[in-house]
Protein backbone atom coordinates (compact mmCIF):
# COMPACT_ATOMS: atom_id res chain seq x y z
CA UNK A 1 0.00 0.00 0.00
CA UNK A 2 1.48 3.29 -0.99
CA UNK A 3 1.09 6.12 1.68
CA UNK A 4 1.29 10.09 0.92
CA UNK A 5 4.36 10.69 2.84
CA UNK A 6 4.77 14.65 2.58
CA UNK A 7 0.86 14.53 3.63
CA UNK A 8 1.81 12.28 6.56
CA UNK A 9 4.87 14.70 7.63
CA UNK A 10 2.97 18.11 6.57
CA UNK A 11 0.00 16.96 9.35
CA UNK A 12 2.71 16.01 11.92
CA UNK A 13 4.02 19.82 11.50
CA UNK A 14 0.44 21.09 11.94
CA UNK A 15 0.18 18.98 15.09
CA UNK A 16 3.03 21.31 16.76
CA UNK A 17 2.36 24.32 15.52
CA UNK A 18 2.00 26.69 17.90
CA UNK A 19 -1.95 27.35 17.74
CA UNK A 20 -2.61 23.86 17.61
CA UNK A 21 -0.32 21.77 20.04
CA UNK A 22 -2.05 18.25 19.41
CA UNK A 23 -0.15 15.83 21.55
CA UNK A 24 -1.92 13.04 20.60
CA UNK A 25 -2.00 13.56 17.10
CA UNK A 26 1.88 14.75 17.20
CA UNK A 27 2.80 11.23 18.91
CA UNK A 28 -0.08 9.19 16.68
CA UNK A 29 1.83 10.35 13.71
CA UNK A 30 5.06 8.05 15.15
CA UNK A 31 5.29 4.40 14.73
CA UNK A 32 4.88 2.80 18.18
CA UNK A 33 8.91 2.26 17.97
CA UNK A 34 9.16 5.42 16.74
CA UNK A 35 12.00 8.12 17.42
CA UNK A 36 12.55 11.99 17.12
CA UNK A 37 16.65 12.80 17.20
CA UNK A 38 17.55 16.55 17.56
CA UNK A 39 20.93 15.71 16.25
CA UNK A 40 22.15 19.30 16.93
CA UNK A 41 21.13 18.68 20.87
CA UNK A 42 22.46 14.94 20.92
CA UNK A 43 18.92 14.56 22.50
CA UNK A 44 16.22 11.42 21.24
CA UNK A 45 12.56 11.40 22.70
CA UNK A 46 10.57 7.57 22.32
CA UNK A 47 6.66 7.12 23.04
CA UNK A 48 5.33 9.35 25.41
CA UNK A 49 8.58 11.21 25.84
CA UNK A 50 7.68 12.68 22.12
CA UNK A 51 5.56 15.54 23.69
CA UNK A 52 8.59 17.00 25.73
CA UNK A 53 9.58 18.59 22.11
CA UNK A 54 6.34 19.86 20.96
CA UNK A 55 5.56 21.44 24.79
CA UNK A 56 8.97 22.87 25.44
CA UNK A 57 8.75 24.94 21.79
CA UNK A 58 5.55 25.25 22.75
CA UNK A 59 6.51 26.95 25.84
CA UNK A 60 9.04 28.87 25.18
CA UNK A 61 7.35 30.01 21.52
CA UNK A 62 3.83 29.93 22.11
CA UNK A 63 3.78 31.10 18.32
CA UNK A 64 6.26 28.36 16.65
CA UNK A 65 5.78 27.96 13.70
CA UNK A 66 7.63 25.71 11.02
CA UNK A 67 8.15 27.58 7.90
CA UNK A 68 8.38 24.47 5.13
CA UNK A 69 10.56 26.39 2.09
CA UNK A 70 12.01 23.11 0.47
CA UNK A 71 10.21 19.59 0.42
CA UNK A 72 11.63 16.38 -1.14
CA UNK A 73 9.94 12.83 -1.06
CA UNK A 74 12.26 9.57 -1.64
CA UNK A 75 9.87 7.15 -1.30
CA UNK A 76 9.88 6.61 2.40
CA UNK A 77 12.29 9.32 3.54
CA UNK A 78 11.19 12.74 3.56
CA UNK A 79 13.63 15.42 3.19
CA UNK A 80 12.79 19.42 4.32
CA UNK A 81 14.63 22.72 4.38
CA UNK A 82 12.60 24.89 6.41
CA UNK A 83 12.77 27.54 9.09
CA UNK A 84 11.67 27.22 12.92
CA UNK A 85 10.03 30.55 14.02
CA UNK A 86 8.71 32.33 16.77
CA UNK A 87 8.73 34.65 19.58
CA UNK A 88 10.74 34.01 22.83
CA UNK A 89 7.97 34.51 25.51
CA UNK A 90 8.41 31.88 27.57
CA UNK A 91 11.09 30.63 30.25
CA UNK A 92 13.89 28.48 28.68
CA UNK A 93 15.17 25.40 30.96
CA UNK A 94 18.62 24.81 31.16
CA UNK A 95 20.73 22.25 33.08
CA UNK A 96 22.42 25.62 34.70
CA UNK A 97 19.30 27.51 35.80
CA UNK A 98 16.16 29.33 33.42
CA UNK A 99 16.58 31.95 31.15
CA UNK A 100 14.02 34.55 30.92
CA UNK A 101 11.88 35.48 28.10
CA UNK A 102 13.51 38.16 25.94
CA UNK A 103 10.83 38.72 23.21
CA UNK A 104 12.79 38.20 20.61
CA UNK A 105 12.09 36.81 17.37
CA UNK A 106 13.67 33.99 16.03
CA UNK A 107 14.24 32.52 12.35
CA UNK A 108 16.22 29.03 12.89
CA UNK A 109 17.56 27.28 9.82
CA UNK A 110 17.04 23.92 10.02
CA UNK A 111 16.46 20.63 7.82
CA UNK A 112 14.57 17.79 9.07
CA UNK A 113 15.01 14.14 7.51
CA UNK A 114 11.82 12.04 8.06
CA UNK A 115 12.19 8.15 7.43
CA UNK A 116 8.44 6.53 6.95
CA UNK A 117 7.07 2.85 7.61
CA UNK A 118 3.82 1.92 6.54
CA UNK A 119 2.32 5.87 6.66
CA UNK A 120 3.86 6.33 9.88
CA UNK A 121 7.30 8.34 11.34
CA UNK A 122 9.52 5.53 12.21
CA UNK A 123 12.36 8.35 12.58
CA UNK A 124 12.67 11.52 12.54
CA UNK A 125 16.46 13.77 12.47
CA UNK A 126 15.80 17.19 13.11
CA UNK A 127 19.26 19.06 12.56
CA UNK A 128 18.55 22.75 13.38
CA UNK A 129 21.78 25.32 12.65
CA UNK A 130 22.86 25.07 16.28
CA UNK A 131 25.13 28.73 15.91
CA UNK A 132 22.45 30.47 14.70
CA UNK A 133 20.01 29.64 17.26
CA UNK A 134 22.46 30.54 20.31
CA UNK A 135 22.86 33.61 18.35
CA UNK A 136 19.53 34.58 18.42
CA UNK A 137 19.03 33.84 22.16
CA UNK A 138 22.18 34.93 23.02
CA UNK A 139 22.80 37.74 21.66
CA UNK A 140 19.47 38.94 23.97
CA UNK A 141 21.12 37.94 27.09
CA UNK A 142 23.84 40.71 27.21
CA UNK A 143 20.74 42.74 28.72
CA UNK A 144 19.90 39.99 31.20
CA UNK A 145 19.44 40.10 35.19
CA UNK A 146 23.14 39.84 36.87
CA UNK A 147 21.81 37.05 38.43
CA UNK A 148 21.94 35.11 34.94
CA UNK A 149 25.47 35.82 34.28
CA UNK A 150 28.47 34.39 35.89
CA UNK A 151 31.61 36.74 37.75
CA UNK A 152 33.80 35.30 35.11
CA UNK A 153 31.07 36.99 32.43
CA UNK A 154 29.37 33.87 31.10
CA UNK A 155 25.79 33.63 30.60
CA UNK A 156 23.85 31.11 31.92
CA UNK A 157 22.62 28.68 29.85
CA UNK A 158 22.79 24.55 28.96
CA UNK A 159 26.11 25.77 27.87
CA UNK A 160 28.06 28.58 28.58
CA UNK A 161 28.66 31.80 26.26
CA UNK A 162 30.70 34.26 27.09
CA UNK A 163 30.06 38.13 26.38
CA UNK A 164 32.36 38.40 23.33
CA UNK A 165 31.36 35.14 21.73
CA UNK A 166 27.83 36.54 21.98
CA UNK A 167 28.77 40.01 20.05
CA UNK A 168 30.66 37.83 17.24
CA UNK A 169 27.75 35.24 16.69
CA UNK A 170 25.49 38.77 16.42
CA UNK A 171 28.32 40.19 14.12
CA UNK A 172 28.27 37.16 12.13
CA UNK A 173 24.98 36.85 11.73
CA UNK A 174 23.83 40.33 11.79
CA UNK A 175 20.38 42.35 12.57
CA UNK A 176 18.29 40.07 10.00
CA UNK A 177 18.49 36.63 12.35
CA UNK A 178 16.95 38.84 15.10
CA UNK A 179 13.95 40.69 15.06
CA UNK A 180 12.68 43.68 17.13
CA UNK A 181 11.71 42.40 21.27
Amino acid sequence: MNHDNEAIVRNAYHTAEGNILDIPGWIGSFTEDGVFNNVTGEESYRGEHLKEVVIAFGQMFPDVHRELHRVNVMGDVVAIELSIQGTFRGPMETPAGVIQPTGAKVNIPCADFFYMRNGKIERFDCYPRSTSCSSKWACRLTSLPRSSVRPNGDTIMSYSISTLLIRNLHDDFGQNDLEGD
